[in-house]
């Protein structure tokens, strides 16, 4: 048990099963940290697990006692998480996917990779470290997902919910969902210019260097135009603008018109789809529920334009948090699941993730934030949601962006605990 930074960490790996309807097949480990507070690693502490976003990445490392964190061990024990597929659990990558016979098999595997399998391993987890005892959630993003799912299947487990921009549509389908979200994401493309005008034609030659000639990632992948306006995923964090922008002028070799190594390598870093298969996989499917996405954040995206490099009325637009299915054949380690994400994408028998009478008859003691300029979670479908769950506190505001519980963890996981008391 290493102690730094005033922390007591403790690493702890469970087994559960892949498919929990089949309980004594297949197992996978599920890897977590427990960490409390220096000098009360001995004291009966109530547990608080967090739920990490994406889907498929895995919780944060403690590195420092700050943020949220610091906050949250002035009074629980903290169990951070790493979802199944995700970080020292057992894998769900292009390479463990691979020994798998047939894209049928891989599609079948993934399936049991969504906020329901999370849960039941919750589940599981809990009764081993607390017995009957319940314990607090904590969810971020995506991580709000599953915390909301377990308040409609396990709510037993739960001695309170805490959910920071992760309150998710219980019916819609994608399509609603990006009929919203594009738009949100053509106004946060207006405030990037607005703030960076210079990048306007900055981003226009990218585009046309990408276009006239054959540019690739150190990683090997061709970058395309339409692999570049990914760039966007980061507009929606409150310091995504800067990140964006400060690779940008850095772009291009001095003097000349070729992209630099640096830049390349910064857009390869910046980016996470090659690493975490499953949020490329499974996006999408964090929605389905006995409807198949048929690949919808591509069929939206020709109902606006403004995303169109070709088009010359505008600058540039970068898209965000949307999967296509040519990412499959552009990204090289995505490519050997290719097949298996075209099965997933037609996948109709999803099961229902969200039981709304469960909810609508809630005790279980909850708060959450709502971000009102939010780019990936909907607000209006977050605060349907809330409606819907007896009890809830909301807390909607305009003062924090998508990552306020990593950027100003302390001051938001306080003013959740408050409307708890």
């Amino acid at each position: 048990m290493p102690t730094f930074e005033g922390m007591r960490v403790t690493e702890h790996r469970f087994a559960v099963p892949l498919d929990h309807a089949r309980p004594g097949s297949e197992e996978i480990t599920v890897f977590a940290r427990s960490v409390a507070a220096e000098g009360r690693e001995n004291d009966r502490l109530p547990w608080l697990v967090f739920l990490q976003g994406g889907p498929g990445s895995p919780a944060p490392r403690p590195m420092t006692r700050s943020g949220w964190i610091d906050r949250a061990l002035e009074e629980y024990r903290v169990l951070l998480l790493d979802q199944r597929g995700t970080g020292c659990s057992t894998p769900a990558t292009f390479q463990s996917l691979a020994r798998l016979d047939s894209a049928a098999a891989q599609a079948e595997h993934l399936t049991h990779f969504r906020s329901d399998a999370i849960v039941r391993d919750c589940e599981l987890i809990r009764r081993a470290l607390c017995g009957d005892e319940p314990w607090t959630v904590l969810g971020q993003s995506y991580g709000g997902f599953c915390a909301t799912r377990y308040l409609g299947a396990a709510p037993e487990g739960l001695a309170s919910v805490l959910i920071a921009g992760g309150l998710p549509p219980l019916t819609a389908h994608p399509d609603e969902i990006y009929r919203r979200t594009y738009p949100r994401l053509e106004e946060r493309n207006r405030l990037y210019y607005e703030r960076y005008p210079d990048d306007v034609e900055r981003v226009r030659a990218i585009v046309a260097r990408l276009r006239a000639s054959d540019v690739r990632l150190p990683r090997g992948d061709r970058l395309s135009v339409r692999g570049f306006q990914q760039l966007g995923l980061l507009l929606g964090f409150s310091d995504g603008f800067e990140i964006v922008h400060n690779l940008l002028e850095q772009a291009f070799v001095p003097g000349g018109d070729e992209l630099a190594y640096t830049f390349l390598r910064g857009f390869e870093n910046t980016l996470y789809y090659d690493t975490s298969p499953i949020f490329s996989v499974l996006h999408e499917a964090c929605y389905t529920q006995g409807f198949a996405s048929r690949w919808s954040a591509e069929r939206l995206r020709a109902e606006h334009p403004a995303f169109d490099a070709d088009r010359t009325d505008g600058p540039v637009h970068f898209t965000g948090e949307m999967i296509y299915p040519w990412m499959f054949e552009e990204i090289g380690t995505l490519r050997p699941l290719r097949e298996a994400a075209e099965l997933l994408a037609a996948k109709e028998d999803w099961p229902v993730l969200y039981d709304a009478e469960a909810l609508g008859r809630n005790e279980v003691p909850c708060a959450a934030a709502v971000y009102a300029d939010d780019m990936y979670v909907v607000p209006e479908l977050s605060l349907e949601t809330a409606r819907a769950i007896a009890g809830i506190r909301v807390w909607e505001t305009d003062e924090y962006l998508h990552n306020g519980l990593r950027a100003e963890g302390k001051a938001v996981l306080g003013r959740l605990l408050k409307m708890l008391a």
